[in-house]
């Protein structure tokens, strides 16, 4: 692991935490990278039954660092490389065969929703404030990300989602199936905790099997047209227009028509 990727094991449950407070626990390359060999490493321990997935300093993750778009982005081949290392963290959680709990609070937003959508269960803070903003950036959500979206609220409420870029507050993300609980402030860890506990009784033969039942009913494939849409956008004028707004804190005045 690394300063920004904690990891801990006690009571059946691993406990990775995202580390990143100044940046609202944003997740930069590294963090993809070290998110995914915390997965792994949790997944293959005999003595945790459950995965749970939080950040520190009252936010969950406000995202990818896009800071750093300019240099992982900088050519279609970089994309490429920087996308994989991504899917492998996201792709980690879908796959783990033990549940995986995502603990929500404050921003869950882009790239730190990929994670939340790609956990098992997900359970909020009255604090949390979820959203999927690619369309303020000019680039496409990726296709498991998107998927997952959908297979969670369904086609229509995807497509308002991540048309309009909005912000929502833990209780309508409730209504709507993007998150599973809603717990008031200070009361969301003992929650968390009871989940596990209620999980860690039961046959965990029977947990993953029913994981992994589940997974094969909602499984579909990725294509390479899909694969090629998500790196077309990243080599568009309206990502070079969305990734320099962000940076200089303006509103985006994107090209394509």
């Amino acid at each position: 692991m690394t300063a920004e990727v904690l990891f801990a094991c006690a009571d059946d449950v691993a406990t990775i935490t995202l580390n990143r407070p100044d940046k609202r626990n944003a997740l930069n390359e590294a963090m993809w990278a070290g998110l995914a060999e915390a997965v792994k490493r949790a997944d293959a321990m005999p003595e945790a039954k459950i995965i749970v997935i939080r950040g520190v300093g009252g936010h969950f993750a406000a995202g990818a660092d896009i800071s750093e778009f300019a240099v992982v982005y900088a050519s279609r081949e970089r994309g490429a490389e920087y996308s994989r290392i991504v899917a492998n963290g996201v792709s980690a959680i879908a796959q783990a065969a033990k549940p995986v709990i995502a603990m929500i609070e404050g921003s869950c937003v882009g790239g730190g929703m990929a994670i939340a959508l790609a956990c098992d269960l997900r359970l909020a803070s009255t604090t949390a404030k979820c959203g999927i903003t690619p369309a303020k950036l000019g680039i496409v959500y990726a296709f498991g990300d998107t998927k997952r979206l959908v297979d969670a609220v369904g086609p229509s409420k995807a497509k308002d989602i991540i048309f309009t870029g909005r912000i929502m507050d833990a209780a309508e993300a409730l209504s709507i199936g993007l998150v599973d609980e809603v717990h008031a402030t200070g009361e969301l860890e003992n929650a968390v905790a009871a989940k596990c506990s209620l999980i860690a009784n039961n046959s965990q033969w029977s947990v993953r099997g029913t994981k992994e039942m589940i997974r094969f009913i909602m499984a579909a494939v990725e294509t390479r047209e899909t694969t090629g849409k998500f790196l077309d956008a990243v080599e568009q004028a309206d990502f070079k227009e969305g990734r320099a707004a962000f940076m200089e804190k303006r509103t985006p005045k994107f090209p394509f028509r």
